[in-house]
């Protein structure tokens, strides 16, 4: 076969060598650009995981790699003042330019053809069989066959400049300074025995009010280290991008996200996309040389499998890479977005801050993290504690959690989850029967479903209310169950259907499917059709038609107060009657409550008002809003800082966010944890409580979760539906025996010791493949 790779960087370096180390009947060329001895940038970081394979692959490369590898095991955080260590990270940094060097030896020993400063004009009169387009992040042949890769080009928020400096560092180390413009941060990191790289690192809006941007290269070096002199310890920033003048050596990362990674010449030569020009995953988790090199590994090993058939090959590369690659570019987003956003994270205490930036990409939960430094998450998790006035070290799910008179023995909440079990309104049995073996499970909060305040504010006809005394006596009589035999406490979520009234069961046909027969009128903010031509229309409401609707809110509040509940949350979200004068997507009133967001607010906020009149002043309100409405025009995470703002203002004590669930046209981007960032952009920035909801499912979660500050309560819905007693097997599962947190009721308590028995067995059995997924986890 004849193969030509276009780029002299790792990608196409290594691939290079791993095709002729195969089949030395091979021809292998390397076209490069730049000169042998060019190179821009300074260390790279590999996890073990890489090194690993790269051993795996050609173990001959892989010691001449690990050899000139500086490895560390620490992370020091640098914020106001403190210096914060966790260790057993594990990392292993190696000069840019000394691994380049080590793979064009090899190539040269084995074979390949490397040919230096040569541009390649037209890649279709080459004369191969495959073409590797290793051409690097600004890469010609992925913009010359755009229409083929399709690729998606996002440009970050933040500047950034890659230095290198003399001084040494014993951790990889972050440091965040404060200036009169916002936040700067850099990354350092060690890579050889006289350098270090150090990035640094501004949101575009910081970067150009502090100057930087009409200041030449030497002035910007110099301004950096001013900034960071006390971490440089008078060791000099230097810069080897001599190709760059004056604030051009300040970019923007781009995330790359390519459709297909392969394009084929009209003569049938296949021209395939590797490393940086195929996807790109940003330098805060240090995965880009990582991937290319694991690009390399995984289309040799595809072409060595599959000899006789090229373009099988190709499409099982393709179609196995892209899902790790697009793990690892999830897990950079979120650690990117971290970084886009520290005046955000600066308002949390120094040990929290620094936790939270150690888990910022989801890759690292709260048990790996331990598994990596039980030191450091011990002190951790007793200073948490002690936030909570509680002296002693426990796993944040299970620290309490005050609101005005109300206090939560834990963080965990069971959802509220639609039932559809009532006749006429009210609950029965079946209610009893749900939410008492949720209060007995051991979470700290357990929610009714949506109920509704009158007739027509039902989903459908099998939906609870409370618009009758009886209503409330019954749901008293399950408050009343809870009470005495748990010490869960209960609360009353309060809504209105509006435009998504008057539907079938979800088991008989789906609960966006209008009634065949017996349905009601329908209102909304604007008149809407929640399903195009097939749902009844709902009007628009008059102004006496919200008076109506307040006094019933009001008449549920007052009901639910008597029957005892704890909390009471008013349902502003979800495309239901009071979310459709929120969204911009559902109000299209020209009115005093349409048009701009506080209008638009106007009524919300009123019934809101009217709720926290008679509601007992020791009783919290919590609010649940969509925080995004997935669909362009739509609510923004931006749009719900200022709706969380403008219902603290107007008494609540809680934001309970979720997402979505306004428009049909909604395109979520769906995760484990998915919309905890939107609670934590609320919580951080407005200052307000918040209950994190959506795919979080274990107890590993729920502790990252509260352990980073993202949010102070987590709301878990279908796995409750599964295992009433989830907060008890969670308990169980890693380890913890309580009290703090945690109550066995009295004739359950038989079971708990088989079951932590259980438990630890299994943790002990699964000791070694933890080990080996920490490992494998990197940096």
């Amino acid at each position: 076969m004849r193969i030509t790779c276009i780029g002299g960087g790792p990608a196409g370096l290594y691939f290079a060598l791993l095709m002729k180390k195969a089949n030395p009947a091979h021809v292998v060329r390397v076209l490069e650009r730049n000169r042998a001895g060019d190179t821009f940038g300074w260390g790279v970081v590999l996890s073990d995981q890489t090194v690993d394979a790269l051993r795996e692959a050609d173990p001959e490369t892989a010691a001449e790699i690990a050899d000139a590898f500086n490895h560390w095991d620490d992370i020091a955080v640098h914020i106001a003042g403190r210096r914060i260590v966790s260790g057993g990270h594990g990392f292993c940094g190696i000069g840019r330019k000394q691994l380049l060097n080590i793979l064009q030896a090899r190539c040269e020993a084995l074979g390949v053809e490397l040919v230096y400063e040569t541009e390649v004009p037209d890649d279709e009169a080459l004369d191969a069989d495959l073409i590797i387009a290793a051409d690097g992040l600004n890469s010609r042949i992925r913009q010359k066959y755009a229409a083929t890769y399709q690729p998606d080009i996002d440009l970050r928020r933040c500047r950034f400049v890659w230095l290198g400096t003399t001084k040494r560092f014993d951790a990889f180390t972050f440091d965040f300074q404060r200036t009169e413009w916002g936040w700067f941060q850099a990354h350092a990191y060690r890579f050889d025995a006289t350098h270090s790289t150090f990035i640094v690192e501004a949101p575009e809006e910081v970067w150009r009010a502090a100057g930087l941007e009409a200041m030449s290269k030497d002035e910007g070096i110099a301004f950096c280290e001013r900034l960071f002199a006390g971490v440089l310890d008078g060791h000099p920033l230097i810069s080897n991008a001599s190709h760059l003048r004056g604030s051009a050596q300040w970019i923007r990362f781009p995330r790359v996200v390519c459709k297909t990674w392969v394009h084929r010449h009209e003569r049938g030569t296949p021209v395939v996309l590797m490393g940086d020009a195929a996807h790109t995953a940003h330098f805060s988790i240090g995965s880009g040389t990582k991937l290319a090199l694991e690009d390399a590994i995984a289309l040799a090993r595809e072409l060595q499998a599959q000899p006789g058939d090229l373009y099988a090959a190709l499409a099982d590369y393709q179609a196995r890479r892209s899902v790790e690659v697009l793990r690892i570019q999830n897990a950079a987003r979120n650690s990117t977005e971290w970084f886009e956003n520290v005046e955000r994270h600066a308002r949390l205490a120094p040990e929290q801050f620094a936790y939270s930036l150690l888990t910022r990409s989801q890759r690292i939960s709260h048990e790996n993290l331990r598994l990596r430094d039980p030191r450091y998450v011990g002190d951790f998790e007793r200073w948490l504690a002690a936030q909570s006035g509680v002296d002693a070290q426990l796993p944040p799910m299970f620290t309490p959690f005050t609101l005005r008179g109300l206090t939560l023995k834990n963080r965990v909440v069971v959802s509220p989850m639609a039932q559809y079990r009532c006749d006429d309104g009210m609950p029965g049995d079946w209610h009893l029967a749900h939410l008492g073996a949720r209060a007995l499970g051991g979470a700290g909060l357990v929610f009714a479903e949506m109920t509704c305040v009158s007739p027509d504010a039902r989903i459908t006809p099998a939906c609870p209310g409370l618009w009758t005394e009886a209503q409330g006596a019954a749901w008293q009589r399950i408050v009343d169950f809870i009470h005495t035999h748990s010490s869960a406490k209960v609360a009353m979520q309060l809504g209105h259907a509006g435009p998504k009234g008057a539907t079938c069961l979800p088991w008989q046909g789906g609960d966006d499917q209008p009634l065949p027969s017996g349905g009601w009128p329908l209102i909304a903010a604007s008149p809407q059709q929640v399903l195009a031509g097939l749902s009844q229309t709902a009007r628009a409401m008059t102004r006496d038609d919200m008076d109506r609707v307040r006094e019933d809110f009001v008449a549920a509040a007052r009901r639910a107060a008597s029957a005892g509940f704890d909390l009471l949350e008013l349902h502003c979200a979800h495309g239901y009657l009071l979310s459709s004068f929120i969204s911009p997507l559902t109000n299209q009133r020209t009115d005093d409550y349409g048009g701009p967001l506080d209008h638009r607010l106007r009524y919300p906020l009123e019934v809101l008002r009217a709720l926290r009149a008679v509601w007992p002043q020791d009783r919290p309100m919590s609010v649940r809003i969509s925080a995004h409405d997935w669909v362009p025009g739509g609510t923004t995470p931006e749009d719900a800082v200022a709706i969380a703002a403008a219902f603290q203002a107007a008494g609540a004590d809680l934001i309970d966010v979720s997402s979505g669930q306004v428009s049909k046209a909604q395109q979520p981007v769906y995760g484990r944890m998915w919309q905890t960032p939107l609670a934590e952009g609320i919580r951080n920035r407005v200052g307000i409580a918040t209950m994190a909801v959506g795919a979080i499912s274990e107890a590993d979660h729920v502790n990252s979760i509260i352990a980073s500050g993202r949010a102070d309560l987590c709301a878990i819905g279908r796995p409750h539906l599964a295992h009433p007693a989830w907060t008890l097997a969670e308990a169980a599962r890693i380890g913890y025996r309580g009290p703090i947190g945690l109550d066995w009721p009295a004739p359950y308590r038989s079971g708990k010791a088989p079951l932590e028995r259980e438990f630890e067995r299994l943790r002990g059995g699964s000791v070694a493949a933890a080990e080996q997924a920490n490992k494998a986890l990197g940096v």
